[in-house]
């Protein structure tokens, strides 16, 4: 039987798609919101929150999963900074507000933010 994939590609290889999320998710969490498309900003939304969600418990196996993914000046800002900040929130770490369409190609807009 052949499942449904629910990931969108964005016309990459696996290996581009990775690099692109990883950039984003380290984006988001240096700068603490960023402009980018909306599919983008929807994709990138569960990665991060997932990463909240398990740096918000401190121990080795959090951390070297989390490192797999980040940069290491992102996941110690994640674990010090951003995890702390959402200690007693259950989830829904991040909004997306949508800003319209760009000029050149009409993209549907988004910024993704820390809530």
């Amino acid at each position: 039987m052949r499942h449904l994939n629910k990931q969108k590609k964005f016309h990459r290889e696996s290996g581009q798609r990775k690099a692109l999320m990883k950039a984003l998710a380290t984006a988001l969490i240096s700068h603490g919101k960023i402009k980018t498309t909306s599919a983008k900003a929807k994709a990138l939304r569960p990665e991060v929150e997932k990463m909240i969600t398990r740096a918000k418990v401190k121990n080795p196996h959090n951390l070297r999963l989390i490192r797999k993914t980040l940069s290491v000046g992102a996941t110690e800002k994640l674990f010090n900074e951003v995890a702390p900040r959402f200690s007693e929130r259950k989830g829904g770490y991040t909004r997306i507000v949508n800003l319209g369409q760009r000029k050149s190609d009409s993209s549907k807009m988004a910024q993704i933010e820390f809530v």
